[in-house]
């Protein structure tokens, strides 16, 4: 059922609630290709629930989010990201905060991401246009060990006029609420890029 709507997706609709198998009011924005040899030209995306988190295996890149979990003023978003094993090349998972219009044209959020190589990255969108923030490695972001897998909790903390990026308990980098990162109020998130397996745990909005 999950796979159907993936292919629906991807033949026009921009979203749909996540299959029965992940946690209730979860939906699912999947990133559309027109290129055959683009990984998220690729239909297949399993999401199941684990315990009280859940696991994203592609497949195609895609923003997972709930309506009801939003941040507004002073807030602290956080979740466990548990890479399953590695990816083939470097691509990127972890948080979005300030989001609006996530299932239409006007879509619009901040990223927090991490990636296997150590990189963490913080990106703005607004609609198809995206801007970079920074991108850089710290060692606080975990790389796969001998077993394939890594796991880093992410943190957004919104107090007063200061964002503060956390990784692992560590403060990677803050950013003023102005320019690129302005509107923090909004949706609170889950972003999986493509060919990634990845649990997600501990999501909460506080």
């Amino acid at each position: 059922m999950f796979q159907s709507a993936l292919i629906m997706l991807l033949a026009g609709l921009l979203a749909v609630p996540v299959a029965a198998q992940a946690p209730a009011g979860w939906q699912v924005r999947i990133d559309k290709s027109t290129s055959a040899s683009d990984p998220d030209d690729v239909p297949d995306v399993k999401v199941t629930t684990v315990g009280k988190g859940f696991r994203v295996t592609g497949g195609p890149a895609g923003t997972y989010w709930n309506p009801a979990n939003r941040g507004k003023g002073n807030f602290t978003a956080r979740a466990t990201f548990n890479l399953m094993k590695p990816s083939g090349h470097t691509n990127y998972y972890g948080l979005v905060f300030g989001g609006e219009d996530l299932a239409g044209a006007n879509q619009r959020y901040i990223y927090f991401l991490v990636a296997q190589n150590g990189t963490f990255l913080i990106r703005q969108r607004s609609g198809e246009n995206v801007q970079d923030v920074v991108r850089t490695k710290h060692t606080a972001v975990q790389q796969p060990g001998g077993n394939g897998t890594s796991t880093n909790t992410l943190e957004v903390r919104v107090a007063g006029n200061e964002i503060s990026y956390v990784v692992n308990g560590t403060v990677v980098h803050t950013t003023p609420k102005s320019g690129p990162t302005a509107q923090t109020d909004g949706i609170v998130g889950v972003r999986v890029n493509h060919v990634l397996d990845v649990q997600v745990d501990g999501f909460q909005v506080q």
